[in-house]
């Protein structure tokens, strides 16, 4: 399902309380679980639900989460409606007048948001081969697990400030390409930060590998969003 999203897996409404949420997951987990024994046992299926618990049940992460959505249907809204009405072109003209420059707007976003959230980016990005080399050792050892753990709770952290920096202003739409990169780069962060806290919980090196391929994937989405403001920079 292309539009699918974590309410979608738990098959609840985004209104649904904590205790709606925890009742549909155990009832998934039962369905799904590799070791139920059951027709309808699917390993694949139970990480979706699990990754989607571990953000529904959390209610600054949903909140965090709810805000992607929120962006992300706008951005699909506005893909929709490119034939604009007469009425509303006099009224972007109107703005384009009365707001500040193209290249003010484009100054203000590079300062304020494209560097600040590169830099955060890079916070949680740079230790992670470093943090995995020294896990290595033993991934049991309860001090090295506890560094991990941390190391990953600050990632947490990045990531939130990256995220509130990036909808902080509107994004130029001379840039509009780096600044969609920049996005799914946050967003594939996001997933592999839940990845990597699924190991943490039961060791399975399954967990540990989607998590480094998805910061890979977000490394490379943010070479993108670099290689298409170089020349404005």
């Amino acid at each position: 399902m292309p539009n699918s999203n974590h309410y979608d897996t738990l098959n609840v409404s985004r209104s649904a309380t904590l205790a709606e949420i925890k009742q549909a997951y155990r009832h998934l987990a039962k369905l799904f679980h590799p070791d139920s024994k059951r027709e309808t046992a699917d390993s694949e299926k139970i990480i979706q639900v699990n990754a989607a618990y571990e953000v529904l049940r959390d209610a600054q992460r949903r909140q965090s989460y709810d805000r992607q959505l929120q962006y992300q249907k706008s951005q699909t809204q506005s893909r929709k409606h490119h034939n604009r009405t007469a009425q509303a072109q006099q009224s972007y003209q109107h703005y384009r007048r009365t707001s500040k420059s193209t290249d003010t707007q484009l100054s203000d976003w590079l300062q304020q948001v494209y560097k600040p959230v590169n830099h955060l980016i890079s916070c949680i990005v740079n230790p992670l081969e470093e943090q995995i080399d020294e896990l290595a050792a033993d991934p049991f050892d309860d001090e090295l697990m506890a560094e991990f753990q941390a190391y990953l709770e600050d990632c947490r952290n990045y990531l939130n400030q990256a995220q509130l920096s990036f909808n902080s202003q509107p994004n130029p739409t001379n840039i509009a390409s780096a600044a969609a990169s920049l996005y799914y780069c946050l967003n594939q962060l996001g997933d592999g930060i839940e990845e990597l806290e699924l190991f943490t919980l039961n060791y399975d090196d399954h967990y540990l590998h989607i998590g480094q391929e998805l910061f890979r994937i977000a490394t490379n989405l943010r070479y993108e969003a670099h290689d298409a403001i170089k020349d404005f920079v």
